[in-house]
């Protein structure tokens, strides 16, 4: 049985991990996506409230579908990183102080081989040049 506790940290992190992939916080909106990629039983927007608003945590095997879908690991996702709440790093490039999303894509990065590396370095230089280029103009 999870503690109330437990599951507003848990609700939290949801929350925070819905906003770093610029996923509005609804139980009707996550209920559609998340259904659209889940195989079992689908869920109701009641769920996806519950959920949100601290009341249940989801099982394992709807944990993964949803890591899967905000790009979270399910283990941080579920328990956190070091006990505590994990909060969005606001242009920061500590790697200890980026959000959930950014820590998994980063480990993904990592178990690219050398080439792919390579390019989506080129990637991210062309878009944050064409960013910069977009600010001044």
């Amino acid at each position: 049985m999870n503690t109330p506790s437990e599951t507003e940290a848990f609700a939290t992190r949801l929350k925070q991990a819905l906003e770093c992939v610029g996923v509005r916080i609804s139980p009707t909106v996550v209920a559609n996506e998340f259904n659209l990629r889940h195989w079992g039983r689908s869920i109701t927007p009641h769920t996806a409230r519950n959920w949100l608003l601290g009341k249940a945590i989801p099982t394992q095997d709807k944990l993964r579908v949803l890591a899967d879908w905000l790009q979270v690991s399910p283990d941080e996702l579920r328990f956190g990183r070091s006990g505590g709440v994990v909060m969005p790093a606001e242009a920061s490039t500590d790697p200890a102080s980026l959000g959930m999303a950014d820590r998994e894509m980063l480990s993904r990065y990592l178990g690219l081989d050398v080439n792919d590396r390579k390019t989506v370095r080129e990637v991210v230089t062309a878009l944050s040049l064409a960013a910069s280029l977009k600010s001044k103009g």
